[in-house]
């Protein structure tokens, strides 16, 4: 698991990310909305915009919010909201890639790119990171009381690439399920087959190659992720910063 997934997941934990509902419920709402107008507006013909759905309903996102949200996807005079990869380094020459969803591409390029820089960081171009991420498909499984052994030979279906263990969430310790990225709503439904209770299933950029920062430049990471992480228009953040345990409970 990632330096960075552990980092995230302890903020969970703690309650540290989106701590305000609000801001919650507009990230989700655009990622609805992305879902639907690239597909179908129907969840079972559409597995990004279930995949949305799901977790929408996984967070207490309102039913009607959610209908709402897919209803803007066609809607006559919203603004539209486009979603925009965004590349850089930074503290640390730490690897980080941005997804962001805006009505406003220049507005949210600006933003991004002063919160690089103040951070000792640099956006940069198109692929200049991107080469040190591949696309994955990553399902998250409440391991219950199966062992290690037995849960990893559940999980090995078509598709899979790697089980992770260890894994600290808000609602416990879990296994991850690594698949090729095509595959990956095929395995949440081969998993959820065999009885295992699949906790989310996503989509994600992991990285091929990490860097582990030390000393004080691992906080000023950690910082530059969460400013990151708790900007408006941020969906989801990569990186391949690597840390210990120890390094994100000090932090935490």
């Amino acid at each position: 698991m990632s330096g960075h997934s552990k980092w995230h997941n302890i903020r969970l934990k703690k309650g540290k990310v989106d701590a305000q509902r609000g801001a919650l419920f507009t990230k989700l709402s655009k990622e609805i909305i992305l879902a639907a107008k690239n597909g179908s507006p129907d969840p079972e013909a559409n597995y990004r915009l279930k995949m949305a759905v799901d977790k929408a309903r996984a967070n207490n996102m309102p039913q009607d919010n959610i209908k709402r949200a897919i209803g803007r996807a066609s809607g006559a005079g919203e603004r539209e909201i486009e979603e925009i990869r965004y590349e850089g380094y930074g503290p640390a020459g730490v690897a980080v890639i941005v997804d962001a969803a805006t009505d406003n591409r220049n507005r949210t390029a600006s933003e991004l790119r002063f919160l690089f820089s103040r951070n000792d960081g640099n956006l940069g171009e198109t692929g200049s990171v991107g080469w040190m991420f591949a696309a994955r498909g990553i399902v998250e499984v409440d391991p219950g009381r199966l062992g290690e052994d037995e849960l990893t030979e559940k999980a090995l279906v078509d598709g899979v690439i790697d089980v992770r263990f260890g894994a600290a969430s808000s609602s416990g310790q879990a296994a991850e399920v690594l698949t090729e990225p095509q595959a990956l709503m095929a395995v949440k439904d081969a998993l959820e087959a065999q009885g295992l209770q699949v906790r989310s299933a996503q989509l994600a950029m992991e990285p091929t190659q990490t860097s582990r920062p030390a000393g004080s430049d691992a906080e000023k990471v950690l910082n530059f992720l969460d400013a990151l992480e708790e900007h408006e228009d941020v969906q989801r953040v990569y990186s391949n910063a690597d840390f210990d345990e120890a390094q994100l409970e000090a932090l935490a």
